[in-house]
C-alpha cells in the first residue's frame, strides 16, 4: 500500500518565481463527489501527453493512501467528460529546495488566483527548510484539497470563508 504524506501551504510572496526548475499544466477531475461519506477520492490526470487515474483515501490530514496507474490518454479524455465539467486547470511549477523539491499549483479557471505549495515527505514528522516565501500551514484545511475545489471553486469562496 502506498502513503502520500503532504504538507500544503498558501504563499507568502512570489519569491519562489526565479526558482522554477520547470513547469508543467495540468487537467484533472474528480470521477467522486467531495462530501462526508466518501471514503476515497477517485482522480483523473492529464499532465503532458501522461494520464493517469488515482485513488486516494479522504483522510484529513499529512498522510493519505494513494494508490497511481497510468493509463491511455484517450481513456483518461472519455473520463474527464464523465465527470461533468468540473476539472481542475493548473500549473504545477518544480522548485528545489534543500534535499526536497516543492510542487507549486498556480490553479486557473474556476480556481484563478489560488497558489499552494505543496511538499511531499518521507515521514509524517520529517523535517524540512521552510523557505522564507512559504505562508500559513492549510494541510488540514478541507477546502484546499483539491478534490473539494473540483466542487466549490476558490472564485466562488465567501471573503468570510
Amino acid at each position: 500500500m502506498a502513503i502520500e504524506i503532504e504538507r500544503k501551504f498558501l504563499l507568502a510572496s512570489d519569491a519562489w518565481q526565479a526558482l522554477v526548475t520547470h513547469t508543467e499544466r495540468m487537467a484533472q477531475a474528480y470521477l467522486t463527489r467531495q462530501d462526508a461519506t466518501q471514503h476515497c477520492s477517485v482522480r483523473v490526470r492529464i499532465a503532458g501527453e501522461v494520464a493517469t487515474l488515482n485513488i486516494k483515501s479522504a483522510d484529513k490530514g499529512r498522510a493519505r493512501q494513494e494508490f497511481e496507474y497510468p493509463i491511455p490518454l484517450a481513456d483518461a479524455e472519455a473520463l474527464m467528460a464523465l465527470a461533468g465539467g468540473a476539472v481542475i486547470d493548473k500549473l504545477r511549477h518544480y522548485v528545489p529546495w534543500g534535499e526536497l523539491t516543492w510542487e507549486i499549483d498556480e490553479f486557473h479557471g474556476a480556481n484563478a488566483g489560488l497558489v499552494v505549495a505543496e511538499i511531499e515527505l518521507p515521514a509524517v514528522d520529517a523535517p524540512f527548510e521552510h523557505p522564507a516565501w512559504l505562508g500559513r500551514e492549510v494541510t488540514n484545511e478541507l477546502r484546499y484539497y483539491n478534490s473539494a475545489l473540483a466542487e466549490h471553486p476558490y472564485t466562488a469562496w465567501s471573503a468570510t470563508a
